[in-house]
């Protein structure tokens, strides 16, 4: 017996997907989508392989499985064995173009699972993130570099004047150096390496998730260059800032 019409529509409404969505990612009509939903007609073979690569999930499983069997849970089952196969140092990336897409999806194992991954040797066991970043705000970081995160559980694990990548509602995504306003618990202020960019304030109640940063990868021959007075303005402008916070926490 195949699984192929049911499972087709189980992913879809997964994903939120309307017929016509679904449909324009595989390269088909509408109405063939739903023939194929209703089991009216079989999928074709090129179909079930577009839908293998977007839900990573192998011919045999989309045929032979039924997927919306919530007993046997099979999609939970086969990523937490996914996983516990990959190890400790598999890094999900988010380039810049799907930025956006990641605070919708943050916490969706579908979403998560449909991003590249890489693998560190380096890396301490720990669950971690890659993130592109752009912009100028923390040089000599160049713009195009992907920090690598390892997640943060909590805020008390914060540690003053380290870098993180903060997610945020109403920020987005954001590669800064932390700080916890000790007298005003509900805010952190966040604050750029280059100096022409002022420290502010986010709501710790707006932050989604946090990644405190392992890695810098950035291309070869790209890393900006600072002379000894540039760096030692910027040393300058950083114990300022730094003080100016504190007399204001005092």
């Amino acid at each position: 017996m195949s699984f192929a019409g049911k499972n087709i529509r189980y992913l879809r409404k997964l994903r939120g997907l309307t017929q016509e969505e679904f449909a324009n990612k595989l390269h088909i009509k509408r109405s063939l989508l739903g023939a194929y939903e209703e089991e009216r007609a079989e999928p074709k073979l090129e179909v079930l392989e577009q839908m293998g690569e977007i839900f990573k999930l192998s011919l045999d499983e989309l045929l032979l499985k039924d997927l919306s069997d919530t007993k046997g849970n099979y999609l939970a089952k086969r990523r937490a064995q996914k996983l516990g196969a990959a190890g400790t140092n598999e890094v999900q990336l988010v380039p810049v173009k799907a930025a956006a897409g990641y605070l919708a999806g943050y916490a969706d194992p579908a979403f998560i699972d449909e991003l590249n991954t890489f693998t560190l040797p380096m890396l301490a066991p720990g669950t971690y993130r890659a993130f592109e970043i752009v912009g100028d705000s923390m040089l000599p970081t160049p713009s195009g570099s992907v920090i690598v995160g390892e997640k943060v559980e909590s805020l008390e694990e914060l540690k003053a004047n380290n870098t993180y990548i903060v997610i945020s509602r109403k920020e987005g995504i954001v590669y800064k150096r932390v700080l916890k306003n000790t007298k005003t618990k509900n805010k952190l202020t966040l604050i750029s390496d280059n100096p022409d960019y002022q420290p502010y304030h986010v709501d710790a109640e707006d932050v989604v998730e946090m990644w405190k940063a392992s890695l810098v990868i950035s291309k070869a021959n790209t890393q900006q260059r600072w002379d000894v007075n540039q760096l030692a303005n910027l040393v300058t402008d950083l114990h300022q800032q730094v003080s100016q916070l504190k007399r204001k926490v005092n």
